[in-house]
């Protein structure tokens, strides 16, 4: 499976960011996978932000404080992050990344793209 993330590469802060994460090679309702989006902050970790499943169920951090949206195109095989009101310290690479509900790794990941909010 591959996954290729696109976006607009540049923010104003409290706009809204949309991205994209097209999937090939495999579907994304096939079961038991889970489609997540995931960032990395310069000098920090990785950041979890949420996933939709095979089954079209979402699950989100905690921490986005209900400013986000996952969701999907089953025709497209494609499946989209919306956050709204978005913050400088939120520039980051932007990442999706596919995992099988039993196994504890992601099994692919996408090159990542790189979201600089600034005005």
């Amino acid at each position: 499976v591959q996954l290729r993330e696109s976006g607009p590469g540049l923010v104003k802060p409290s706009q809204t960011l949309s991205l994209t994460c097209t999937v090939s090679g495999g579907s994304i309702i096939t079961n038991y996978y889970y489609w997540t989006w995931i960032r990395q902050t310069p000098g920090k970790g990785l950041e979890w932000l949420g996933y939709i499943s095979y089954s079209g169920s979402t699950y989100y951090s905690p921490s986005l404080k209900g400013r986000s949206d996952i969701s999907r195109d089953n025709a497209k095989n494609t499946v989209y992050l919306q956050m709204n009101s978005l913050k400088p310290e939120e520039t980051a690479v932007y990442y999706c990344a596919s995992k099988l509900a039993i196994v504890a790794e992601f099994s692919s990941w996408g090159q990542g793209t790189q979201v600089t909010v600034s005005s």
